[in-house]
């Protein structure tokens, strides 16, 4: 019986050390004392003694560096050196590209919260404030969207001069250079309120601000380059494009099949040594209109006129004005109704000089780098502040829709389907919405997080795909109607440019975010590689040899702190905030251990290979993402005070993320190749099986009323949109008209309860029965006259448009903003 305690007490401490992640020295040490301790006053036999100090002694010797790097590390060098797949250059550089942030600890398995909590919430400067309520305002107002869209195909000339002469597309170009000099977080606050209004217009509004020359000039160009060209592209005087994407291979600038071969030509009268360039690129936003041409391409230099011993010197991006003799330009593309202009742009004998490579000729071959490294800021910031300006749009209308539009004598919203529908688009907007914010702000603080910048551009724009769909489901006719009093058909026929630029989602999700993750973000992944390639063989077993042990222990305490966490649903775990959220920081840990443990025993055991298993790789990069999401959403909570009327939302929009995330590693168990390691695995994972739930059903009223009542919780959800109440102005017409509603519902009740079903009032429309009732003296004539305002205002919102058949012709129609659209 002793004998057994003592094994139980053993094997707690063993579980103890590896949950504590103990250092190879302190679990030696404890285990010693312990063994000495049982060897002096334990009762097993002397054979079970010395045989538990012959397992001990291996654990002694594992301290003794040299003899460990000798016996041991050397080997687990070379196996890893065999096993470590081949990598390019652009490969290295797209890993080492931006900084590893809260991505980095959910790859930890214990992740240090106070990392993420310490970080000051993102604010807006006053001018920033400025800046959106007076200029973003009067844009807003200045967009008519049916006209863009159908009768124009473009922006009316007084758009066009208004962002240029404002600013908007000088927001991340500095004041000394007569730019807007705004953070990350604001840029975002501006993209949503306009994206909110029109896609069109974010669409037209992102581009010089995302990446393209500003960007590149920004942290590569010379000096000159700068002064010269930043303030003209703050001013409005160039317009920018960037031409990457090209026919054949896409946008994959490691087969880029367009050229610049150095040699020696004529540039604006002059002989000098340049570059010959030919190119063929689609899909260039702006490109129509533009100016100014970002162009990434190859540059060779056959008879080394550069100076040096290179003849291929790979990706390079230069500069090239419009106006260069070999340029065809001005044709456009139609992109989905949503007509931002982008075109195709084609260059044959393009000759410009070697200082139109953005940084000079010393940054030849460095235009990979350079795009990786800047890439973040269309992918953490452009793409998705436009899909939730427009998720947040969606929420705001629908809610008040679903309100105001009755089926069977009662709002559509009350109906449980809608309302489920209604809350999940709110809870995705909320989750958006706190992803955007959060990571802009770390942007702000100095990070340049690259796989989160992936997470936000696949998930956020997935998400709002989504919303676009529940949208069109609860409003039906209301949004398949085009017309100007449609407010969500553009919206949601733009919906898969932001699924497909910048990297195309289904890429994003398969290759990109575990794939650069688990090396860029792994605490010791990255650093055993550069090891096995260290040239200097003995400093690179050293280092290997550190990472080696610290990758093991950390393998062995993520199993330990999976299966303790799984067997007690978490309850053990550690929290840094009590209260109703405190089981979702339990959670994320318990799935963080588990997401660590399942990729390292993914990489150990299929080293290479797992590049290749595409699939695998998609459903763990969907748990660290499902973790990095709810995460943000926690943060967002803090960030804006922990308002108790928020808490559906966020555990709806938790609660969600980390059922996808048990879902994703039940599939990867389930697909898993090594099925012996994959039932290991899964005992270590989920000892009592899936035990986690998704959003119940008592959550879906909840929400639901939040975003059908105005209230401080529905602005705070849609917080941004346009909103202001003007003729044209959906968002604030539908705003007015669910005000009504809530004042006109006791009154609609009296009138039902007291005149309908007592047969006192017959008439079946709500006009008549106004009528009726006044006759009968159950409403006053000022309660007749406020059901009438409210009856012709919410006729307005659900009237759809009809026209003649010769105005349905793209650019035909010449119909006038009906009465419906004025604020009486």
């Amino acid at each position: 019986m002793l004998t057994a305690l003592w094994l139980v007490l053993l094997t707690s401490l063993v579980l103890w050390l590896a949950y504590q992640r103990a250092s190879l020295a302190k679990a030696t040490i404890a285990l010693g004392v312990l063994l000495a301790y049982y060897t002096l006053f334990g009762d097993g036999a002397p054979w079970w003694k010395a045989t538990l100090w012959a397992l001990y002694v291996p654990h002694v010797l594992l301290n003794v560096r040299p003899l460990r790097r000798a016996l041991i590390s050397s080997r687990f060098l070379l196996a890893f050196r065999r096993m470590l797949p081949p990598m390019s250059t652009t490969e290295r550089e797209a890993l080492e590209a931006g900084t590893v942030w809260w991505d980095g600890e959910l790859f930890t398995g214990g992740p240090d919260w106070q990392k993420l909590l310490s970080a000051k919430p993102p604010t807006l400067s006053a001018e920033e404030q400025a800046f959106i309520d007076g200029p973003c305002e009067e844009l807003c107002r200045m967009i008519d969207d049916f006209d863009i869209t159908h009768r124009r195909a473009d922006l009316p000339p007084e758009v066009w001069e208004f962002i240029k002469k404002k600013g908007f597309w000088a927001m991340i170009i500095p004041r000394k250079y007569g730019g807007l000099g705004f953070s990350a977080y604001a840029h975002s606050a501006v993209v949503v309120k306009i994206a909110s209004r029109s896609s069109t217009v974010a669409s037209t509004v992102v581009v010089p601000n995302s990446l393209g020359p500003a960007e590149l000039l920004l942290h590569y160009g010379t000096e000159d380059q700068k002064q010269h060209l930043l303030p003209r592209l703050a001013r409005g005087e160039e317009i920018p494009c960037f031409g990457l994407t090209g026919p054949r291979v896409g946008s994959d600038a490691s087969a880029l099949p367009d050229t610049g071969i150095v040699c020696r030509g004529t540039y604006q009268g002059r002989e000098t040594i340049g570059i010959r360039l030919n190119f063929s690129k689609r899909y260039i936003t702006l490109a129509p209109i533009a100016t100014l041409i970002g162009l990434a391409f190859r540059l060779y230099d056959p008879d080394r006129l550069m100076g040096g011993v290179e003849t291929d010197y790979g990706i390079t991006v230069a500069l090239v004005p419009r106006d260069v003799p070999g340029i065809t330009i001005g044709r456009r593309h139609l992109p989905l109704n949503g007509p931002f202009q982008n075109g195709p742009i084609h260059g044959k004998d393009v000759f410009v000089p070697l200082d139109a490579i953005i940084g000079g000729p010393k940054m030849a071959g460095q235009g990979w780098r350079m795009l990786v490294e800047q890439l973040s800021v269309g992918r953490c910031i452009s793409l998705p502040s436009i899909a939730t300006g427009g998720a947040k749009g969606a929420v705001y209308s629908t809610g008040a829709y679903a309100r105001i539009r009755r089926q069977f004598n009662l709002p559509v919203g009350k109906f449980e389907g809608v309302e489920a529908v209604i809350a999940r688009m709110a809870a995705r907007t909320y989750l958006m919405d706190a992803a955007r914010s959060v990571t802009t702000g770390a942007i702000d603080a100095g990070e340049r997080p690259a796989v989160p910048a992936a997470i936000l551009k696949y998930h956020v724009t997935e998400f709002g795909r989504m919303i676009a769909n529940d949208a069109m489901d609860v409003q039906g006719g209301k949004g398949i109607m085009l017309g100007p009093r449609n407010y969500i058909g553009r919206g949601y026929q733009m919906v898969p440019v932001s699924i497909t630029v910048e990297g195309a989602n289904i890429l994003t999700r398969s290759l990109i975010i575990f794939g650069q993750g688990a090396v860029r973000c792994h605490p010791f992944v990255l650093k055993e590689m550069n090891a096995v390639q260290d040239p200097d063989h003995e400093r690179g077993l050293r280092d290997f040899d550190a990472a080696l042990f610290g990758h093991i222990r950390y393998t062995i305490s993520n199993a330990v702190r999976s299966f303790i966490g799984a067997l007690t649903l978490s309850r053990v775990v550690t929290a840094p905030m009590g209260g109703p959220t405190r089981c979702f920081y339990e959670h994320i840990n318990r799935f963080s251990a588990s997401f660590a443990f399942a990729t390292d025993i993914a990489m150990l055991s299929l080293g290479g290979y797992l590049k290749k298993k595409e699939s695998l790789s998609a459903r763990l990069g969907d748990v660290l993402s499902a973790m990095y999401l709810a995460s943000m959403v926690l943060k967002h909570f803090e960030n804006q005070g922990r308002p108790a009327a928020d808490l559906p939302l966020v555990e709806h929009a938790c609660r969600s993320l980390l059922y996808h995330a048990q879902e994703q590693l039940h599939g990867f168990l389930r697909n898993f190749p090594v099925r012996w390691l994959a039932a290991v695995m899964r005992f270590v994972v989920f000892p009592r099986g899936r035990t986690y739930f998704a959003p119940g059903d008592r959550l879906d009223p909840q929400i639901a009323d939040l975003v059908m009542n105005p209230g401080e919780a529905r602005e705070r959800l849609c917080h941004f949109v346009y909103r202001t109440l003007e003729p044209g102005n959906h968002l604030g017409l539908v705003q007015q008209a669910l005000e009504l509603a809530i004042a006109a519902e006791p009154l609609e009740k009296r009138i039902r309860v007291e005149g309908v079903k007592t047969g006192r009032v017959r008439a079946l429309d709500l006009p008549g029965q106004v009528r009726g009732a006044l006759a009968a003296g159950l409403i006053t004539e000022a309660e007749a006259a406020q059901l009438r305002e409210y009856d012709r205002k919410v006729m307005e919102i659900v009237s759809v448009d009809d026209f003649e058949s010769h105005e349905l012709a793209a650019g035909g129609a010449q119909v006038d903003e009906v009465d419906t659209f004025q604020v009486a």
